[in-house]
């Protein structure tokens, strides 16, 4: 008698998972990406100076991603200058006055435009232009002896290249 009643149990268990199976199949639905308008990518607290961050990003605005990270691959391995007309630094090669080489922040700044570009991918943007590139000062840390560490907040948004030339021309 117990016995029959187990497999009755079993019976109805196996059924209401063959059952459960056949509903979820007929649930699930293919997601589609929607197309945005704008990618966007932040880095907070990165430990990068701030001066050379305002630099960088006067240098990468209104560029495409990709020619952005190459220039900063330029300048990591110390083959370009990144101009910095508000310091009072020494010339560089080129059709340049005053320039560093921020290697550390052009390196923190290639992680968050390889980012941007990733978001830019799946907002669906072709051809994604950098349209705001900005840094500003963050909290900074005590170290030993109170001396205080360096931080800057980074925040990069792109647009479709083609939809900011409409905007533009109706203007």
């Amino acid at each position: 008698m117990v016995e029959e009643n187990i497999k009755k149990q079993t019976d109805k268990m196996e059924e209401e998972k063959v059952t459960k199976k056949t509903e979820e199949k007929k649930v699930v639905k293919k997601i589609t990406p929607i197309a945005k308008e704008i990618a966007i990518a932040n880095g907070f607290s990165q430990r990068i100076s701030a001066k050379y961050s305002f630099a960088v990003c006067k240098m990468i605005k209104g560029k495409e991603i990709s020619k952005a990270i190459e220039e900063l691959e330029l300048v990591a391995k110390l083959k370009k200058a990144v101009p910095m007309h508000s310091l009072e630094v020494g010339h560089k090669p080129g059709n340049m006055a005053g320039g560093k080489y921020p290697v550390k922040a052009a390196r923190v700044f290639i992680e968050l435009l390889k980012n941007l570009k990733a978001n830019a991918d799946s907002a669906l943007i072709e051809r994604p232009v950098i349209t705001i590139a900005m840094a500003n000062k963050a909290s900074r840390p005590f170290r030993r002896s109170g001396t205080r560490g360096k931080r800057t907040h980074i925040h990069l948004e792109a647009k479709d290249k083609t939809k900011l030339n409409k905007k533009n021309k109706k203007k």
